[in-house]
């Protein structure tokens, strides 16, 4: 399949950025010759060693021991050490200036704003690292947040990181067991939670179920509770707990120690739909050198500019987020729910607050979609340079909305990667143009193939899976509590010796760019062709009445069956009208082969709590197979329907 030769956007090339910046202090100091992004890419795989130190160089990352090599010469990708024997600190990074120019603004659905300064973050930090000091947080503790979008994560964060312990976070909406499947693996030493949230015009009192997590903690010796209430909450019921805010205003000064490159700064979580979430430990030098890389080369993110990108703690966007700070940026928070009290509320936001790079998922903008909801006519955003989405594939569809319903020459930047990586794979940048349907280009320092199933690397347009041969310095240290990495080996490199395989279906097209098709897990075989799942999505967005869909590949004595399970908008049925017409969609602008056997109504899908539409769980109920971690989905209510199903087909 051909993709669009007409590009929606071009760079404007009066405007200076920070990747032509970047040209030319290679060129200064490297005189490499080079004139485009293809080159720079290309130069960025062939020497690795060149261009991340000249990177480190360029944004100024302050090793308080410089490294005595690079990339370690163990050929093992597993294995690779990069910036061997360097140290630094992050937090430090993430506190590049001490005046009043802003730092962080608050906004939540009730209408609060807060804006901290970065003088004001700064304090607000070093008190609260001397109050962890004083509970013997140090390097290598853990410290757990189960708290919301808000000023008082990020100092907390930037507090834990400061003294070489590690931060992990959920956000607090998760259930109690998901929430002690996660953090009750990694034993923290303290735990930050908040007293309430509201989302969707509705207040959830956590008293109880903080008091509930806490009590099985053995490992927690102080609960800090950040008051989200205009009243106290009453938190004596929680053992060991003191309110956060009593312990911002110490007004000592804060000594930042270095540590390795390859210090442990974040655990996350995988997903979880196969098992106990895996607990994935990421670095601090290489997070931070790989986020600074994408805000600065690929975002092109100004000191003093906007980003936003909406987001909970429970989702390494946020760790995203929180790191342009590094880059002298202004950071935008949100708590609450991105349609209340009405759908253009966040753009009413972007509005007020001047938003240059603006961040959300490709499920909100079908939304907006869906109630036909138009920005464009309200708002006036002459700041907005940037939209961002990931999460799940951007389709053609919604790259025409934003540009004709969002503003008129935006640049549309998809983006992809994930938790496993805590970056990105592929990109945005300021220098090539954008192709509707397509994210724009591989990130600079990423060896990014597609293979095919016999492991060969595929042509242009060629669908297949995306992989990575070359190491990278944001791959994780390792997962927590795996000796010899034998869980992490299993994840990633089980599939192509000394490759890491991501688990995305995709290609590379004609342009350059790539389109990602799906979870290659969970692609579907019809007659032999593999198809992956959003290609099938794509065409039920173009219906009003289908709100959600999943579409899965099951199989009963050898034989495969593909069925599309639907989600409809209110009192709409599933018409055998409204059936032909999909299949002719189908048929007609995807394949033959894409139209499935069976097309079935259903109330609700399931969704990871990410909210992330959850296929394999849907082909485990319906095969009749254990869904190992059912905590991981907020609405397991729905698989019975699948079960049910499956019993009576």
């Amino acid at each position: 399949m051909k993709h669009s030769k007409k590009p929606m956007w071009l760079p404007d090339e009066s405007n200076s950025s920070l990747l032509g910046d970047y040209i030319d202090f290679l060129e200064i100091n490297h005189n490499l010759g080079i004139n485009n992004y293809s080159q720079l890419h290309q130069w960025s795989i062939d020497c690795p060693v060149n261009f991340w130190s000249s990177f480190a160089d360029f944004a100024s990352i302050n090793f308080a021991v410089p490294p005595s090599k690079v990339l370690s010469s163990d050929q093992r990708m597993i294995n690779a050490k990069w910036f061997v024997d360097a140290e630094l600190n992050f937090a430090e990074h993430l506190l590049p200036k001490k005046d009043a120019s802003t730092a962080i603004i608050y906004r939540d659905e009730t209408g609060r704003r807060k804006e901290l300064s970065y003088r004001e973050l700064n304090e607000k930090v070093s008190s609260f690292a001397h109050a962890l000091i004083d509970q013997g947080v140090g390097k290598g503790d853990v410290v757990a947040g189960i708290i919301t979008n808000s000023p008082e994560a990020i100092i907390a964060m930037i507090a834990t990181s400061s003294l070489g312990a590690i931060w992990t976070s959920c956000s607090p909406d998760f259930g109690t067991d998901a929430i002690l499947d996660r953090v009750g693996q990694v034993k923290p030493k303290v735990l930050i939670a908040i007293d309430q949230y509201n989302y969707g015009g509705k207040t959830f009192n956590l008293i109880q179920k903080i008091a509930s997590i806490s009590s099985k903690l053995e490992s927690l010796t102080k609960i800090f509770i950040v008051q989200n209430s205009n009243e106290t909450l009453e938190h004596q019921s929680i053992k060991n707990s003191v309110l956060f805010n009593d312990y911002l205003d110490c007004g000592d000064k804060l000594v930042f120690d270095s540590f390795p490159f390859d210090h442990p700064l974040y655990i996350m979580y995988s997903s979880g739909t196969t098992g106990k979430p895996k607990c994935i430990l990421h670095s601090a030098g290489g997070t931070l050198i790989q986020h600074m890389k994408e805000h600065q080369l690929h975002l092109n993110l100004k000191p003093k500019e906007r980003l936003f990108f909406f987001t909970t703690c429970g989702w390494m966007m946020w760790n995203w987020l929180a790191s342009a700070l590094a880059s002298k940026a202004t950071i935008i928070l949100y708590e609450g729910s991105p349609f209340y009290p009405k759908h253009e509320s966040l753009w009413e936001i972007a509005e007020e607050e001047n938003i240059t790079h603006f961040g959300i998922s490709p499920g909100y903008i079908s939304t907006l979609m869906k109630n036909n909801v138009v920005p464009a006519k309200k708002h006036k955003l002459q700041s907005l340079k940037t939209v961002l989405s990931t999460g799940s594939p951007l389709l053609a569809d919604h790259f025409q909305y934003i540009q004709k319903s969002i503003k008129d020459g935006v640049q549309i930047s998809s983006i992809s990667g994930g938790t496993d990586i805590i970056s990105c794979f592929v990109l945005g940048n300021p220098m090539t143009p954008v192709f509707k349907g397509e994210i724009q280009s591989i990130g600079l320092g990423m060896d990014v193939r597609v293979f095919t199933d016999n492991g060969k690397e595929a042509q242009r347009e060629e669908k297949g899976e995306l992989v990575c041969t070359q190491p990278f310095p944001s791959m994780p240290i390792g997962f927590f509590n795996d000796p010899g990495k034998r869980k992490y080996k299993q994840s990633y490199f089980s599939s192509y010796e000394n490759i890491w395989a991501h688990g995305d279906f995709a290609t590379i097209t004609d342009n350059g760019g790539v389109i990602i098709y799906g979870r290659s897990d969970a692609t579907l075989n019809s007659k032999g062709i593999r198809i992956g799942t959003a290609e099938i999505y794509r065409q039920t967005e173009k219906f009003s009445e289908i709100l959600e869909a999943v579409v899965v590949e099951t199989n009963d004595n050898s034989e495969s069956t593909v069925t599309l399970f639907l989600k409809l908008d209110k009192d709409k049925k599933l018409t055998e009208e409204l059936i032909e017409q999909i299949k002719h969609r189908l048929k007609i602008y995807a394949s033959p082969k894409h139209v499935p056997t069976n097309i079935i109504q259903v109330d609700d899908i399931p969704k990871t709590i990410s909210g992330k539409i959850s296929e394999l769980s849907v082909k485990s109920a319906i095969e009749g197979k254990k869904i190992k971690n059912i905590e991981a989905l907020s609405n397991p209510d729905s698989l019975i329907f699948f079960k049910q199903f499956a019993k009576e087909n």
